[in-house]
């Protein structure tokens, strides 16, 4: 008795001191707190909020007997973990924050983590697809949904947006981004942040600027490939959409994983020290990807795992995430002053910061309410907004037949295994979205025309093979039906990380279906249901309607036939130009002209010494920006407010549209730009501005542009801001190809 009596007052005594401690006081500035904190920690707690652990269930009956998870807990219990990722859920959250809190020596909270990537339990459309919609507000609310159910779910943290510009469908990850355009790119990493991070309070979640910097540049679109790029192009293409996330806010930047100027993103000085903090003042945390500071010794550039984490850190990387190099190596090379401890204590400082941001030291138990993750997950509203998202990213592509919208059918014909798929309709970053609640194609047709007769015909197997046996049954089906609905495309794991494709068309089971589907002589609609830009060609060629679904998470289907049915008129536009064949990757809008350019559709003597391809056009098959509507647009009567400004000043750029259709819509008017000369040479075109702009049937707008005479500036090589006199070309329109152009000269 006398022993535990002790105990306690043993247990009573310290909880009484660090009550009294200065960095549990919650009058004092975080600052001061930070201060306090770090003059009480060890070495070795120090570096362990630098750690970040996977993992996964920690407690509860199932893991007593799991020495991996018990690992994971003692590693906590001594200090030596900052972060964990994929703990998920307010039972796991709690539990394990309690250990934190209240079973190691200065009770430091944890932040938990997890890929928060376009949804959390109710799944939104892939950021690809969003950006299509060219709605910032609606990425925005999207982004404040997802947050809104991943903490209450206990999380504090996710890895997202990502703003990795890219030209490359091949790269499994193009489904994470918003194209191949930086400013585009960068208006939507702001947007996502914000909804994000809103106020920093328990309804939402940190964000993340990743990759940093230009993984979407891979070679060959392959994961985890080689990435060589000039500073030129670094600067101009690549990094104006980070700058635009920092600008935003975004609490944390995690490396990239390939190297830019022959130094991995994870020890590279030039990027984390000199841009990101010194040169845009960032102050936040930087995070490594998965194992990054250990896979620079797969690189070549560090001989070990010693050499790994000091070379991280003095980049001004900070936290560890699972590879550990920095957990079993750091504390000695701080001892041995290999690592000052001013450089240890401001990476832990940074992270510290985070957690007295979000107010766990003041309650740490801020994000685990059972009850209000039960009443927040799926939530109505959620899924009301997750389908409006849905019908608003879908993309037109083709309608020459004027087939869409579909008016009460009485009988359809579907072909095609996505069609029924629940396991294809989310993607490999469906964060806790499960597929038995996802909406198919064919239960959004089903609830949309509930008095047709629809006949299902899988036709293709998961694998892309075509049953031949489906013909004859496919032949009798179609003589009752008013229409056929084809879905080809991708399978859902195949967009996301480590998804890369040599090939990015159609199967041949799926162009099989088509050709027998167009050989019953009805009217086909083409469904394209894809996390990447496809192989088209063909299939445009052949069919008159296409649709490109993309992947419109849980509410997927419903958005669909809500397009199909004319309940929502499509807006959307492409965010990545779709190549006309795969040797033609990367095709992008904003290129450069070369010593011999070839304008597409000039043949003869005159035009052969040229850049060209003999066999297809330099040319995309769809453009960026490109997209149709139920509704149809006339541009005229683009003016400029003035010929020529000087670098303070502005001109107003405005255009004349008609909306003349019938049918009201929204049509997404794009601002381009071109430097005729300059020194270096500038795109053959640059978005500046677009407008979302809502138009009656047969009514007129007039859409104006303010176009400061900073926008028609860029950086050098060195990320310096240059302004060149001269002239410029100034275009409008509905893409990036079919645009009214005006004249200005800057003076």
């Amino acid at each position: 008795m006398k022993k535990l009596t002790l105990s306690l007052s043993f247990a009573l005594l310290a909880i009484v001191s660090f009550a009294q401690s200065p960095y549990k006081n919650a009058s004092l500035s975080d600052e001061a707190r930070i201060a306090d904190l770090l003059s009480r920690m060890t070495v070795e707690e120090k570096v362990g909020q630098l750690n970040q652990v996977n993992g996964g269930v920690l407690t509860g009956p199932s893991v007593a007997n799991d020495p991996g998870a018990q690992g994971k807990i003692q590693l906590l219990k001594d200090g030596m973990v900052g972060s964990f990722l994929n703990v998920v859920g307010t039972e796991q959250t709690l539990a394990t924050q309690k250990i934190a809190v209240e079973q190691t020596r200065l009770g430091i909270p944890l932040l938990f983590a997890f890929d928060v990537i376009h949804g959390y339990k109710t799944v939104f459309p892939i950021p690809l697809a969003e950006a299509a919609s060219w709605d910032l507000d609606a990425a925005e609310k999207s982004a404040s949904i997802a947050a809104k159910e991943a903490s209450s779910a206990g999380l504090h943290w996710t890895f997202a947006p990502m703003m990795d510009m890219s030209r490359e469908p091949r790269w499994g990850r193009v489904m994470e981004g918003s194209g191949e355009d930086p400013y585009l790119q960068g208006k939507f990493a702001a947007a996502r942040v914000k909804g994000f991070q809103g106020n920093f309070d328990e309804n939402h979640v940190l964000a993340t600027i990743k990759h940093f910097a230009a993984y979407g540049a891979v070679e060959a679109g392959r994961e985890y490939n080689t990435v060589d790029v000039s500073r030129y192009a670094l600067w101009n293409y690549y990094l104006p959409s980070y700058k635009a996330a920092v600008d935003a806010g975004a609490a944390t930047v995690m490396n990239s994983f390939n190297f830019v100027d022959g130094v991995p993103a994870s020890g590279n000085d030039y990027l984390v020290n000199k841009v990101l903090r010194d040169k845009w003042g960032f102050d936040g945390m930087v995070v490594s990807d998965w194992a990054s500071f250990g896979e620079m010794m797969n690189h070549g550039y560090s001989k070990d795992a010693e050499q790994a984490a000091i070379q991280a850190i003095m980049a001004g990387s900070d936290m560890d995430m699972e590879a550990g190099v920095t957990r079993t190596t750091l504390v000695n090379s701080v001892k041995e002053g290999k690592v000052p401890m001013a450089v240890l204590d401001e990476a832990v400082s940074r992270v510290l910061a985070l957690k007295f941001k979000l107010g766990l030291f003041d309650n740490p138990y801020k994000y685990h309410d059972a009850a209000k993750e039960k009443a927040t997950l799926m939530a109505d509203a959620h899924l009301a907004e997750a389908r409006k998202a849905a019908g608003n990213t879908m993309t037109l592509l083709k309608n020459s037949d004027g087939v869409l919208p579909l008016n009460s059918p009485k009988s359809i014909l579907v072909l095609g295994h996505l069609a029924e798929s629940q396991d294809d309709v989310l993607d490999f970053w469906k964060g806790q979205g499960e597929h038995k609640y996802t909406v198919t194609i064919l239960e959004g047709l089903k609830a949309k025309y509930p008095k047709a007769k629809l006949t299902f015909i899988r036709s293709v197997s998961r694998e892309g093979d075509f049953d031949a046996s489906s013909v004859k049954e496919m032949k009798k089906a179609a003589k009752k039906a008013d229409v056929i609905i084809a879905t080809i495309g991708l399978f859902g794991d195949l967009a996301g990380e480590a998804r890369s494709l040599s090939d990015v068309s159609p199967s041949d089971g799926q162009m099989e279906m088509l050709a027998n589907a167009k050989a019953t002589g009805k009217t086909v609609v083409i469904l394209v249901q894809a996390g990447r830009p496809m192989i088209m060609t063909d299939v445009v060629k052949d069919f008159n309607t296409v649709l490109y679904t993309w992947i419109g998470g849980t509410q997927h289907g419903h958005g669909v036939a809500d397009v199909l049915s004319g309940d929502v008129n499509p807006s959307a536009k492409t965010v990545m130009s779709f190549p006309v064949a795969m040797g033609q990757i990367p095709v992008y809008y904003n290129h450069y002209n070369g010593s011999r350019p070839h304008i597409d559709g000039n043949e003869g003597p005159a035009h052969f010494w040229v850049s060209r391809y003999r066999d297809i056009p330099n040319e995309p098959l769809y453009p960026f920006g490109y997209g149709l509507s139920y509704s149809t647009y006339e541009y005229s009567d683009l003016k400029i407010s003035k010929s020529s400004i000087n670098q303070n000043e502005s001109v107003t750029v405005s255009v004349n549209i008609k909306n003349t259709s019938d049918v009201d819509g929204t049509e997404i008017v794009q601002l381009y730009i071109r430097d005729l000369v300059a020194q270096p040479v500038r795109p053959v075109k640059e978005l500046k501005d677009f407008a979302r702009v809502e138009i009656a049937a047969g009514q007129s707008k007039t859409v104006t542009f303010e176009l400061p005479a900073t926008k028609l500036s860029f950086f050098d090589q060195d990320g310096n801001v240059l302004l060149q006199k001269g002239a410029f070309k100034v275009f409008v329109g509905t893409n990036s190809r079919d645009v009214l152009e005006g004249d200005l000269e800057l003076r």
